[in-house]
């Protein structure tokens, strides 16, 4: 792709792009070790797609840069941070479920990257992602219902007309009478659960096989965040007569050869609770309960705090590639 009429990237573009270009070089990694580990003709099929989707988006990002002139990012390599000769570390149900959150939040992503994207070929790259992006969220659900794998949100009773709220108690969380949960926060809640049963599983299996002493007491501190945020969801939704989402410790293996470089372990963890913050600030402003306000906002608090401790182990060992930043033209002067 090249620039049209020598129009410069804004700064949103050059961070969106950056950005997958991360996000991609990470998926190429730890796709290529599902491949070679997945045994489900079916979950198979769906984990090659996923891959190759990653690599074309590779050589479309890395066209884009050249033609800017941009350095390529670092990012993460095939011969340094994955060996697919490891033994398998996860289920085939975690593959499928792993392409199911990864999809998710790759919507997620270029819907705001393509929401900022002026450059009609950065436009039509970002909306291409979607297109793929949903395809992919397709297969995977396809596959989970097939397996009878897929976890589906709680039913509700469909209401018989329309209501206005007429009382400040719709708001009342901790004293008084508590009202039931509206769908929205029904909606919510499950899919924090889920994305925690997800990273509850993620953090068992690295913290089972990372090399530094360091990386896996940041997984174990990991499981131990996601634990006690499942029991908060699962809590609130039993209290409403609502079913809470099934484990999924049981999908992390008896390996402890890591298939991945602790870089990448705390790079993509660290990704996950980034992802995390933006769907419990979402659920926060969402949440009219003041209970579940003040969950969300002590939830938001810790994975914070769990993103720093994660930011500040990778720049100890050197891992942190610098996002592009904006020129200092004060500090510039000085020199």
């Amino acid at each position: 792709m090249q620039s049209e009429n020598n129009i410069k990237l804004t700064a949103a573009e050059i961070s969106g792009l950056w950005s997958a270009y991360m996000s991609d070089s990470l998926s190429i990694c730890v796709l290529k070790y599902f491949l070679e580990k997945a045994e489900d003709p079916e979950i198979r099929s769906v984990v090659e797609y996923a891959l190759e989707l990653a690599q074309t988006h590779i050589v479309k990002l890395t066209a884009i840069f050249n033609g800017e002139g941009f350095p390529i990012p670092y990012g993460f390599k095939e011969d340094e941070d994955v060996d697919i000769t490891a033994p398998k570390l996860f289920s085939d149900a975690y593959f499928i479920y792993y392409l199911k959150q990864w999809s998710s939040i790759g919507l997620e992503a270029y819907s705001l990257s393509l929401a900022m994207a002026t450059r009609s070929d950065v436009f039509g790259y970002f909306s291409q992602c979607m297109e793929e992006s949903k395809k992919l969220l397709e297969k995977t659900n396809n596959v989970l219902l097939s397996k009878g794998l897929y976890i589906k949100a709680p039913y509700v009773t469909t209401p018989k007309k329309v209501h206005f709220v007429e009382k400040q108690s719709f708001l009342t969380g901790w004293f008084g009478e508590r009202r039931s949960l509206t769908t929205l926060e029904v909606s919510n809640l499950y899919g924090n659960l889920q994305r925690n049963v997800f990273a509850l599983t993620t953090f068992i299996g690295f913290g089972q096989v990372a090399k530094s002493k360091e990386v896996v007491n940041l997984m174990l501190s990991g499981k131990e965040i996601a634990s006690k945020h499942i029991d908060i969801y699962s809590t609130v939704l039993k209290e409403n007569d609502l079913p809470a989402s099934m484990s999924w410790d049981n999908q992390v293996l008896d390996s402890t050869v890591s298939p991945f470089s602790d870089k990448l372990i705390l790079f993509h963890v660290n990704s996950l609770a980034i992802g995390a913050i933006g769907y419990y600030g979402t659920s926060l402003a969402s949440s009219s309960r003041r209970d579940l306000s003040a969950h969300y906002m002590r939830i938001l608090v810790e994975v914070l705090k769990y993103t720093e401790d994660a930011a500040e182990l990778l720049i100890e060992n050197g891992w942190m590639e610098q996002p592009p930043i904006v020129v200092d033209h004060v500090k510039l002067a000085k020199t």
